[in-house]
């Protein structure tokens, strides 16, 4: 299954993550995994959370730039090699990974890969055909 990643496009200054982050947390929405890819003048904040339609409104509510992106959050287990297996499954067959992040699950055993794809029909596909978890939300 796939998930709702939020992608918020931010300026780069001081206190624009505390910002956001505010405004998340007053909404009742809680952060399950987040990332931040910067240059210079701008970042692109992106995060899976609990309620991704609350997340949404609260950030565009609040000015922000935001859209939503369909990703992968497939389950691993907290192991070395963990990821390298997923890596090399992807490379064999085919599937263009344009990024990823992780966080922990709540439990010690797990981990959850966020996995931006090409092509997310063909991805998740592989993924299930290998026996691979996936999560609607965590």
């Amino acid at each position: 299954m796939q998930i709702q990643q939020i992608s918020i496009f931010l300026e780069n200054n001081a206190g624009r993550i505390a910002e956001v982050t505010r405004v998340i947390a007053k909404a009742g929405v809680n952060i399950r995994a987040i990332s931040i890819a910067d240059t210079a003048d701008f970042g692109i904040l992106r995060i899976i959370a609990d309620k991704p339609d609350v997340a949404l409104a609260a950030v565009a509510n609040a000015g922000f730039t935001a859209r939503v992106t369909d990703v992968l959050a497939v389950e691993i287990p907290d192991e070395p090699g963990s990821l390298a297996k997923v890596m090399e499954l992807f490379k064999d067959t085919g599937v263009n990974i344009e990024y990823l992040y992780a966080s922990l699950e709540g439990s010690k055993e797990k981990a959850v890969v966020i996995f931006k794809v090409e092509d997310i029909a063909h991805g998740l596909k592989i993924v299930q055909d290998h026996g691979l978890s996936t999560l609607e939300k965590f």
